[in-house]
């Protein structure tokens, strides 16, 4: 049983490759909750009411699906409960989540930590971080058309994405689950043949040198 994990900011195609990974590999994908999540357009038009709702949202899910993804069979998740706080510690920095919530979500991530630790599978076999400079981010974004991500005429979203890509490289660095590798997207179009056999070459490298493959 293979796990894999992909993280990065807002817009970095971690769907994207999800979809067409898990297709060539065979396994099963696990998408993170976007289209479908209640919580999410309400958070883009008052984000200091609903952040922490959102975030509470999103570890549940999360959690729900690290879970299974351990348990089950092979499967690719495009995002996981590894780098949810981040999300969180940003959106306290920047007021959306006050001290005290910022504590007690600390303690709910904790305990959730612990369950899973309690697995036959601890963590994943490797987390594949997609990096990105905020113009290529911020492009994807404007691409791929969701109007509640677009930051025309509102600032204070457009310094949540600056501070989360910001912070996404320290995030990366610290990350000690597992094994773990970085594939640069400036220059990458995955829907793209030749660019999707290169980055597939990279992901097939790490896996046999870590014997998945």
């Amino acid at each position: 049983m293979t796990v894999i994990v992909l993280s990065g900011p807002v817009g970095a195609g971690k769907s994207s490759l999800t979809a067409i990974l898990s297709k060539y590999l065979g396994t099963k994908p696990f998408y993170e909750s976007v289209d479908d999540n209640p919580v999410l357009p309400l958070f883009y038009k008052d984000p200091l009411k609903y952040t922490y709702l959102l975030q509470l949202f999103f570890l549940n899910t999360r959690f729900h699906s690290i879970k299974k993804a351990l348990s089950d069979d092979n499967n690719v998740l495009d995002r996981s409960i590894y780098e949810d706080a981040l999300f969180t510690y940003i959106n306290t920095i920047q007021g959306s989540i006050s001290q005290e919530e910022y504590a007690i979500y600390l303690e709910l991530l904790d305990n959730m930590m612990e369950e899973i630790d309690a697995l036959p599978k601890k963590a994943p076999d490797l987390l594949i971080y997609l990096d990105g400079s905020f113009e290529t981010i911020m492009d994807n974004i404007q691409k791929r058309g969701r109007s509640y991500e677009q930051v025309d005429d509102n600032p204070e979203l457009l310094a949540y994405y600056k501070l989360l890509h910001q912070h996404y490289g320290q995030w990366y660095e610290d990350y000690n689950y597992g094994p773990k590798m970085k594939i640069s997207t400036d220059d990458l179009d995955i829907a793209q043949e030749a660019d999707w056999q290169k980055a597939f070459g990279l992901i097939e490298q790490e896996m046999k040198k870590l014997g998945l493959r």
